[in-house]
Parts: C-alpha cells; sequence; structure tokens
C-alpha cells in the first residue's frame, strides 16, 4: 500500500557479493517500481512492467515483438494515438492494417491489437476471434480497468494499460504499462525495457499505488453515474446517438455538427474542457480536433468523475440547451 512504501529515488544500489542484485540501476528497476508492478500484476493476473507512458509501452510491444516486414492488425476506431504511432514505426518496416474488431481479425496479422473498450466509440472486441490465430493479442483494456476487463483470462498475450487514466486516478502520474502471462514473453519485454530505457520513475510508480487503493470505489462511483447519464442524454432531443458499454466514465455523444459540438464543450461549468480519461474530476471534449474525419464531426468524449451525477447532468443539460 502507498502509505507503508517509500519512495526509493536511488539511482544505483550497491553490488552484493561483487555481484548485481535484485537492484543494480534504476533503468533496470527499482523498489517502488517494482512494488507497484507487483500489486497491478496481481489485479490483472500477470507480470506487470511500468513504462513511462502508454505511448512508451505500445512502442516498445512492437518493437520488442516484431520485425521489419511484419503486419499489425488494429482495431478499428481504437484510440486514435496508437495509430499515429504505427504509422511512425512504418519507417523501421513495420505496417499496420485496421479491421473490425467486432468480428476476426486479417489471418496474415502478426500482431493483433484490439482495445476494450474502444476509444471513442466504445465498441467491444471479439476476444475468441481476436485470439483464434497463432499470432499474439495485446488488448488495451486502459477504459476497462482490470476491474470490468482482464483481457489474459479473455486468451490475450498481453494487456496494456495506459494507466495515466483510470489506475493513476488523478491527473498527477504519466505512467503506461504492460501486464504479460508467458514468463519468456516478459522477459523479453523487461530485456527491451532496460536497453532502451522507457522505465516509470519511482515517483510516479508511487502515484500509481496511492491510485490504485482507491481503484474499486472510483470505478463503481464513476460506472453508477456514467450509466445514468448515458440514458439521460439517450432521451435529450439534441443528441443523436450515445455509445457506452455498461461500465467504466468513458462515453461519447454525437450533436448535429463541429459547431455545436464546440458550443457545449465550451458553456459545461463544472465538466471542463480538456483530454484525457478515468480521473476524479469530468471532462468533455469534441474529439474532432484530433482525429479529424476518423470521427463524426459532432463527437463529444464525456469521462465522467466523482462529482454529483445530478449536478453533472444539470451542467451538461444547460449546455446542450444552448
Amino acid at each position: 500500500m502507498s502509505g507503508s512504501v517509500p519512495i526509493d529515488r536511488s539511482t544505483t544500489w550497491p553490488y552484493e557479493d561483487g555481484e548485481p542484485g535484485v537492484f543494480s540501476y534504476a533503468r533496470f528497476s527499482s523498489p517502488t517500481v517494482a512494488e507497484a508492478e507487483r500489486a497491478l500484476g496481481e489485479l490483472d493476473g500477470g507480470e506487470a512492467l511500468l513504462f513511462a507512458s502508454g505511448a512508451a509501452a505500445s512502442a516498445a510491444v512492437v518493437l520488442a515483438l516484431l520485425s521489419p516486414g511484419q503486419t499489425v492488425a488494429l482495431a478499428e476506431g481504437a484510440y486514435y494515438g496508437t495509430g499515429v504511432l504505427f504509422a511512425e514505426l512504418e519507417r523501421w518496416g513495420v505496417r499496420h492494417v485496421e479491421f473490425d474488431q467486432t468480428g476476426p481479425p486479417p489471418v496474415e496479422a502478426d500482431l493483433v491489437w484490439i482495445e476494450a473498450p474502444s476509444n471513442p466509440f466504445l465498441t467491444m472486441p471479439d476476444f475468441e476471434a481476436a485470439t483464434a490465430l497463432s499470432a499474439p493479442v495485446v488488448c488495451d483494456s486502459t477504459a476497462a480497468t482490470p476491474l470490468h476487463v482482464k483481457p489474459l483470462e479473455r486468451g490475450c498475450d498481453v494487456a496494456l494499460h495506459s494507466a495515466t487514466k483510470g489506475l493513476a486516478g488523478h491527473d498527477d502520474a504519466l505512467v503506461g504499462a504492460l501486464v504479460v502471462g508467458d514468463p519468456d514473453t516478459a522477459a523479453r519485454l523487461r530485456e527491451f525495457r532496460s536497453r532502451t530505457g522507457p522505465i516509470a520513475a519511482p515517483d510516479v510508480a508511487w502515484l500509481l499505488l496511492r491510485g490504485l487503493q482507491t481503484l474499486e470505489v472510483r470505478v463503481a462511483r464513476q460506472t453508477e453515474s456514467a450509466n445514468a447519464i448515458a440514458e439521460q442524454l439517450r432521451a435529450h432531443p439534441a443528441v443523436a446517438i450515445v455509445r457506452h458499454p455498461g461500465f467504466g466514465p468513458l462515453m461519447s455523444f454525437d450533436v448535429t455538427d463541429a459547431d455545436a459540438a464546440r458550443r457545449v464543450e465550451t458553456s459545461t461549468r463544472l465538466i471542463a474542457n480538456k483530454t484525457s480519461l478515468g480521473g476524479v474530476t469530468s471532462r468533455l471534449e469534441a474529439r474532432s480536433r484530433w482525429e479529424g474525419e476518423r470521427v463524426p464531426a459532432g463527437l463529444l468524449r464525456l469521462s465522467v468523475g466523482l462529482e454529483d451525477p445530478q449536478e453533472l447532468w444539470d451542467d451538461l443539460a444547460q449546455a446542450l440547451a444552448g
């Protein structure tokens, strides 16, 4: 627990009888990072490795497990930053193709990448179809957290988290995580992380430990509030479609067009107009500013926090009426 785990900011530790011990150099691991990895691994059912961000964790999977000429099958509508990252990696000879994750991935895939649920379209993957191929499967379960989806139990090889979001939960820790079931895959990812250096810092690991202490009660409150707000949004005449999987804080909904979306996102008073998700404070943004024509022009992404749900709805209602 974070109250009893010290933050060890050391970068080096003495050898033991002339040989490196469990900890020797902070680029490999450190006591606070190791404790956060233990706690997250226990929660998600595998061996956890922390990274400096979710993007760093994503890059590590591809670069550590694939070679030039191989292909990632990426779920359509998944977090746009993942596709941007994969486009960047094409210069190293790794290509990617998109597929509908509610069905089977293409058979030529060397790595299957799904998202549960997808962000911002909130679709859920067909786990059975995704894991039917011989290719390893990565599942980004950032929005679900291990409380609602445990990818390793669904047959996936790697669970990925932008732990900045719900796991840390307080908008003050940039951190990513991979949770792996196979010891050899975990060893390869740990080797790659040690060689390339994108490990999380001890202070950030401590903040993640703090967030894990309250994860269950936070997500339960967010889910209850989000379910109520999604139901109210579905009945509102200014809203064309609402997407919410029935759990977690994340949803999206469409208004008429980009101008309407801008009016709504800039008219809320309690709900912040900012990016990210999973924090204790609610936030709303028009995703077309980041994703362009990839999303409907009027799509708004809402992450529900811990505020009073009636006050949140009142804020949304006045913004939608503006």
